[in-house]
C-alpha cells in the first residue's frame, strides 16, 4: 500500500525495523546506483574499454552501458555478476568505497531527497578520464627510475599549489 503525505511525496513500505522510508522522485538516480555505476566506469577505463566494447560483451548498447554507468538504469544482480566476471573483480569492487552517507536506507532516502547538494556527489578525481589516462601512461613508462622521477616530480608540482 502506498499512501501520500501532507508534503506530496509518497512513503514505501516499512523497512525490517518498522520505520517508514521515503521514496527517492521519479527520474531521481538512487545514489547506491550512481555509485555502483561510477565504479562499472572506473574499471572499464583503467582497463582501456570503450562503452561500445563493454556493451559487446554483455549484449548491449554503449547507450545503456551509459545509463548504467550514471546510475540512470540500475543494475540488476546477474547483469553485476556478468559485469564482474568480464572486468575481472569481485561483485564487491562495485560496492567498494562507499560514502557511509549511503550505508542505511533511511541515510540513502533522506540522501536523496535533500534540496541541498552533497559533496559526496562531486565526482571522484580517481574516475576522471584524465586521471586514468594519465596512471596508465604512468605504468606504460618502462623504466622504474624514470617512473620514479616523474612520480616524485608530481608530488613536488601537487605540493607546490597548495603552499
Amino acid at each position: 500500500m502506498v499512501e501520500s503525505n501532507n508534503q506530496g511525496r509518497r512513503k514505501g513500505r516499512g523497512t525490517s525495523r518498522g520505520s517508514r522510508i521515503e521514496r527517492l522522485p521519479p527520474g531521481t538516480p538512487n545514489p547506491v546506483d550512481i555509485h555502483v555505476g561510477s565504479r562499472v566506469r572506473l574499471r572499464r577505463t583503467l582497463l582501456g574499454l570503450s562503452q561500445e566494447k563493454l556493451g559487446e560483451a554483455v549484449g548491449l548498447t554503449f547507450q545503456q552501458i551509459q545509463k548504467y554507468e550514471r546510475g540512470a538504469n540500475r543494475i540488476g544482480a546477474s547483469r553485476l555478476f556478468e559485469f564482474s566476471r568480464i572486468l575481472d573483480v569481485p561483485v564487491s569492487f562495485f560496492f567498494d568505497d562507499m560514502p557511509d552517507l549511503m550505508s542505511s536506507e533511511e541515510a540513502q532516502s533522506a540522501w536523496g531527497l535533500s534540496d541541498q547538494p552533497h559533496s559526496s556527489l562531486d565526482p571522484d578525481p580517481l574516475t576522471r578520464r584524465e586521471t586514468l589516462e594519465l596512471v596508465r601512461a604512468y605504468y606504460r613508462i618502462g623504466d622504474p627510475q624514470v617512473r620514479k622521477r616523474l612520480f616524485e616530480l608530481a608530488k613536488s608540482l601537487g605540493n607546490a599549489e597548495q603552499g
